[in-house]
């Protein structure tokens, strides 16, 4: 069986907290990974380069698998779990939403790459959404990020479900961070899963 690390994801769409999360899990003293599209926006923004999302998605997509792979590896040199804004089952959501192929080489480091099974999946949070310099998606953009991204992760994991009910919730519980209000029935801050215990395919085995 391999062996999977003790690294927890967390996913969904843009301005969900998933940051100020993961300041509130690092502050507990918990190892956190940022983001890697936020980085290499400020970096590619530094240099007037061309790795940019709304200039050339191949190559900032391309970028963002480049520094999942190092943090990954720099990951397992830590003790202790870690917490990682996104993984590289987010590229193949974020081409997804781009139109863009997915290479069989992003695929290969899925396959390869391991992390805990659970997934915490935060919900879009519009009570909190806001543009910047770097998110430049509108709320419904946002929104639908969230759902392809789920749809990702519970394509690219064989057990479990992309979100257990009540998963991020336990999270944002854990270290005093405030519910988003909820939008959706009966399941407060939890985006709705259709079926329970999705049969899921083919990668973290």
């Amino acid at each position: 069986m391999p062996c999977h690390p003790p690294f927890h994801v967390l996913t969904g769409g843009p301005g969900s907290g998933k940051s100020s999360l993961l300041a509130a899990l690092a502050q507990k003293g918990q190892n956190v990974v940022e983001e890697a599209g936020r980085e290499i926006i400020r970096d590619q923004q530094a240099i007037a380069g061309l790795g940019l999302p709304w200039h050339d998605p191949r190559l900032f997509a391309e970028l963002m698998l480049a520094w999942e792979l190092r943090a990954h590896r720099q990951a397992l040199t830590r003790k202790g779990p870690v917490f990682f804004d996104r993984s590289l089952v987010d590229i193949i959501g974020y081409l997804r939403l781009n139109d863009l192929p997915v290479g069989e080489h992003l695929l290969q480091a899925v396959r390869q790459l391991r992390y805990q099974r659970q997934v915490f999946l935060l919900p879009h949070w519009p009570q909190i959404y806001r543009n910047d310099h770097e998110r430049r998606q509108d709320a419904a953009e946002a929104e639908r990020t969230c759902a392809v991204m789920r749809e990702a992760y519970v394509e690219a994991t064989d057990r479990g479900t992309a979100n257990e009910p009540g998963a991020a919730p336990r999270l944002r519980a854990a270290v005093q961070w405030p519910q988003p209000v909820a939008s959706v029935r009966k399941r407060p801050g939890v985006t709705p899963v259709k079926r329970r215990n999705t049969p899921l395919k083919c990668a973290w085995s």
